[in-house]
């Protein structure tokens, strides 16, 4: 049975068991879970529905969820069966059927549908627990009972076995196993399932989810009995085609075969082949939904998998540039099932190409100075740091290498050395929240959800259906409430509650979101808000107009730039408020100025055109097929909220957020800046509206201010500039300083490396002192976005001076840490600040070399 057929095996057994298909949700967990870096069981997406939060679309469904763990990495290859990207099988109840109808529904299947001999197959169960305060699950053993399962093939195992938890906090419950029992051959007569053997391979988990998890570890019922299942479909596979490992299967067969082609080793290792096939597979799924490397969160395990298989590519001796091949062979196995693979190629073999190249290019610098320390026995935490630092090795990846070799690393000391980084970058985020904690309030308000009148009216007389304090705060639920919740980006409204007749007034300073749901926090200004009450529940009007010319405004934004610059554009952060617009998008390169403008005349042209702006409802799959652009992270359920502009052929988004109704409404926007977020990601932030006018105004103010201190008029301030920079140049020449053509001629040498300016040249006879002051006006020159580096020799010595900006830094192009590298080429030292930083040296003759060590430590910091 192929891979492809199991899936449709299982799937279609439930449809025909009263089971709604559910397609795959994004490897990117949804928003609202913060719990999780990635999808990491079939259950995620279906959290808010297990946790009351929402409605399913009916009580009994089943998926095929795609899944990445993290934790598996370092077991690859060494298994026969750890993946990282794997699919998994799963049917749900919610609230419907409990413990006997999941153990009927697996043992039919497991009989009838994948044909296993029933005296085959064992089961476990949680054997209890008494410091969780839960006993032996009687319920389970008597279910496999009835169904034929003889008590000797029931094996009670601990929580550690046969207890599930999908997160610290959350979901979870006792579980209930089935094993195939692969015979004598494969252990002994004393092996059980659930212990360390080869002969009991677990291919079914049936998890009986009755409590919720809080971050001290109390469990609570939860609101109903529900049911949740995960059939490995690559451990399946492994079965019913008969194969030792997961690499000998259908999907992977391909992969495999395609790594010995490529290999120019004799004897290419087995290890580094599966490491190749899975890894491949896994940077393929996660591009594919919506996950670009870079050096935080799941941006980084993208990066690591990418560079752990370009690692083993070189061990094999794959040729450079192999990644793509990898790629293809994913879409030909894969892509029928997950059609949004063929959808998103062009962006996938973007970030692959341009990882590859950007590694690439320091790989082997860092790996000799890896294995020269690993000559000495030895590999500190300052070597680990650097290694990670300045040529971009994770430090799994350098820990791996290390322990082939015999040596231990000091990860203690590197953790202490990526600290102390962080906090002089001041760029720490603040802890993960637990799942649910305000929809837990919400909904302790009031078991009826509050009705959201926002999208047609900003006025709402209404009912306060409960009022609670909590650490000082007053929260209300109102039965229907005109107030937006923050979400998609789009912040909260704020405005007023008052009561009729009798002066109690309220400010509204925040809205919570439960799914659906919501409740407002207020902060009383006059008597008091009671249960049962009637009110009057105002939106702040200004603030709401000028929030939605800005989301609206988003929505051009990410079309224009999506026309300006590729398809390879998405979205990856937002901020929509009264004040300003904030769009984070993905793209590896700063802008051109005939780019920006380009984006803006076209945002602009479509605000003069007066498009109408529509909201509708719709199928999800309707949407797509009208190609509607989705968030990454983002739940849809089977129907959604599409926001159309104009007759839909340059904008079309699911979104849930508050809109103008025409785009002439926004009146202008004027992008105010354009810059590096993140590895792979820049940021534009614009005004729309009266805050752009009153932008254009203070700039008009500015530029008459200029003109009169240059004693001319507005229209001439350009020649006027111009004619001081020809003196300015002229008084440079005449006092032996570097003149302003000099900074011209060496800024236009630079580079766009990752959106980052990037200058290393050499300029000849310049001391010290008049270096660094060039190498400022040069960094000054290039931008903020930028980093320069210049060396010069003079008297037999050599100088180095790096000027690295605000862009740059935040990118962790530090200026101390680059001069450093220069440095030991030419036989010297130095140090300084992060934006500028100096050395020396005594080896003249290897200044060329110096320049390049350094740019490609800039480059490893930035790929």
């Amino acid at each position: 049975m192929t891979s492809d057929e199991i899936r449709e095996t299982f799937l279609a057994f439930f449809e025909r068991h009263g089971h709604k298909r559910q397609r795959s949700g994004s490897l990117v967990p949804a928003a609202f879970d913060p719990s999780v870096l990635l999808t990491t069981a079939g259950m995620h997406p279906l959290k808010p529905y297990f946790m009351g939060l929402e409605a399913p679309p009916q009580p009994t469904l089943t998926s095929c969820q795609k899944c990445f763990r993290t934790p598996d990495i370092d077991n690859v290859g060494v298994t026969a069966r750890h993946l990282t990207f794997f699919e998994m099988l799963g049917n749900f109840s919610i609230g419907d059927y409990f413990k006997q109808g999941a153990v009927e529904f697996a043992w039919d299947l497991t009989l009838n549908g994948f044909h296993f001999k029933p005296e085959d197959v064992w089961v476990t169960v949680f054997e209890g627990d008494p410091a969780m305060g839960i006993g032996p699950d009687e319920e389970a053993i008597a279910a496999w009972e009835s169904v034929g399962v003889p008590r000797e093939r029931i094996v009670l195992c601990p929580a550690s076995e046969n207890f599930w938890w999908s997160g610290d906090t959350g979901p979870c419950g006792p579980c209930s196993e089935l094993y195939l029992d692969r015979g004598l051959e494969y252990g002994t007569a004393e092996d059980l399932p659930g212990g360390e053997n080869e002969r009991f391979l677990e291919f079914w988990n049936l998890v009986f989810m009755q409590f919720d998890q809080d971050e001290q570890k109390v469990l609570t019922p939860l609101p109903a009995q529900n049911i949740d299942t995960g059939l490995g479909l690559n451990r399946m596979a492994v079965i019913l085609q008969g194969v030792e490992t997961v690499f000998d299967t259908d999907q992977f067969v391909p992969l495999m075969q395609l790594g010995r082609e490529l290999a120019t080793v004799a004897e290419p290792e087995e290890r580094s082949l599966r490491i190749l096939a899975d890894h491949t597979r896994g940077m393929t799924f996660l591009i594919a939904d919506g996950v670009v490397p870079s050096s935080e969160d799941r941006g980084y395990v993208l990066r690591r998998l990418m560079r752990r298989a370009i690692q083993h590519g070189r061990r094999i001796g794959a040729p450079h540039g192999f990644l793509p091949r990898y790629v293809d062979v994913v879409l030909e196995t894969m892509g029928t099932a997950y059609p949004e693979l063929h959808t998103e190629k062009e962006r996938i073999l973007k970030w692959v190409r341009a990882e590859e190249e950007g590694f690439g290019r320091t790989l082997e610098q860092g790996l000799a100075l890896l294995e020269e320390h690993l000559a000495k026995g030895t590999l500190d935490a300052a070597a680990a740091f650097q290694l990670h630092d300045t040529f971009g090795f994770p430090i799994e990846m350098t820990t791996e290498v290390a322990e082939e070799a015999g040596v231990t690393v000091d990860q203690e000391g590197f953790t202490r050395l990526m600290d102390q980084q962080r906090a002089r970058s001041a760029g720490g985020v603040g802890g993960k929240g637990r799942v649910g904690g305000a929809a837990d309030l919400v909904r302790g308000l009031s078991s009826e959800p509050t009705v959201f009148t926002g999208y047609e009216q900003l006025e709402q007389q209404t009912t306060v259906a409960a009022v609670t304090e909590r650490d000082g705060r007053t929260f209300v639920k109102l039965s229907e409430s005109p107030f937006y919740a923050q979400g998609g980006g789009q912040v909260s409204d704020g405005g007023t509650i008052a009561g009729e007749g009798d002066g109690t007034s309220a400010a509204v300073t925040d809205v919570l979101r439960a799914g659906e749901d919501q409740a407002v926090v207020v902060e009383l200004l006059a008597g008091e808000l009671t249960a049962g009450e009637r009110v009057t529940a105002s939106v702040d009007r200004p603030a709401r107009t000028a929030i939605q010319a800005n989301h609206t405004a988003t929505h051009l934004l990410h079309a224009a730039l999506r026309q300006t610059l590729g398809d390879h554009v998405r979205q990856a952060g937002s901020y929509v408020g009264p004040d300003k617009l904030r769009f984070d998008f993905t793209h590896t390169q700063r802008m051109t100025e005939a780019e920006r403008a380009q984006v803006e005349d076209q945002i602009n042209a479509w605000v003069l055109a007066n498009h109408p702006v529509r909201a509708m409802e719709t199928t999800l799959d309707e949407a797509r097929a009208l190609g509607a652009m989705a968030l990454f992270g983002e739940k849809y359920g089977d129907v959604v909220r599409m926001v159309e502009i104009g007759d839909g052929s340059f904008s079309r988004e699911l979104c849930g957020g508050t809109h103008v109704r025409s785009t002439a409404e926004i009146g202008v926007v004027k992008i105010i800046s354009e810059g590096s977020s993140a590895a792979n990601v820049r940021r534009i932030e614009a005004l729309t509206g009266p805050a752009a006018i009153g932008l254009l105004r203070a700039h008009d103010a500015q530029l008459s201010r200029t003109a009169d201190a240059l004693r001319t008029q507005p229209e001439n301030v350009a020649d006027a500039v111009t004619a001081l920079q020809a003196k300015a140049k002229a008084a440079a020449k005449s006092s032996g300083g570097a003149d302003a053509g000099a900074v011209d001629r060496l800024a236009a040498q630079a580079t766009d490396t990752s959106g980052i300016q990037v200058l290393a040249a050499s300029v000849e006879g310049v001391g010290p002192k008049d270096l660094a002051d060039l190498t400022d006006r040069v960094r000054g020159k290039l931008g903020e976005d930028a980093v320069a580096v210049l060396g010069s020799t003079l008297e037999g010595k050599v100088s180095l001076v790096v000027a690295s900006g605000p862009g740059a830094i935040a990118r962790g192009v530090k200026a101390g840490t680059i001069v450093k590298v220069g440095a030991q080429v030419v036989g010297g030292g130095g140090g300084g600040k992060d934006t500028m930083a100096q050395a020396g040296g005594r080896d003249p003759e290897k200044l060329a070399d110096a320049l390049d060590a350094a740019r490609a430590a800039i480059q490893a910091a930035l790929a």
